[in-house]
């Protein structure tokens, strides 16, 4: 949620978050469909995905049909273009950006 949005309507937003449901700010939406897309490469979401999914680098190998350290590396990658310290930071952003 962004800090702009109006009072009225951020306890709505984070009543929605709490029950689950995503909340995506108008403009922010606009902006990403106008823009260049996403910085991360189809693999780089799909283990993404995974991880969001709380699986282990081992687990995400099986799933998205990778050697482990294939997935290290693309996690890491990914994390690298994010700017997120851990995995589980990078898969959350790039959900909150609706990317996965």
């Amino acid at each position: 949620m962004v800090t702009a949005a109006p009072a009225a309507r951020s306890g709505g937003i984070i009543q929605d978050i709490a029950a689950g449901r995503r909340y995506v700010d108008p403009d922010i939406a606009a902006s990403a469909l106008t823009g260049d897309g996403y910085p991360l490469t189809d693999r780089e979401l799909e283990v993404l995905r995974a991880a969001r999914a709380g699986a282990s680098i081992a687990e995400i190998a099986v799933e998205v049909h990778l050697a482990p350290g294939t997935v290290r590396n693309r996690l890491s990658t990914a994390m690298s273009k994010l700017g997120a310290p851990m995995r589980h930071a990078a898969a959350h952003r790039a959900w909150e950006q609706g990317w996965i």
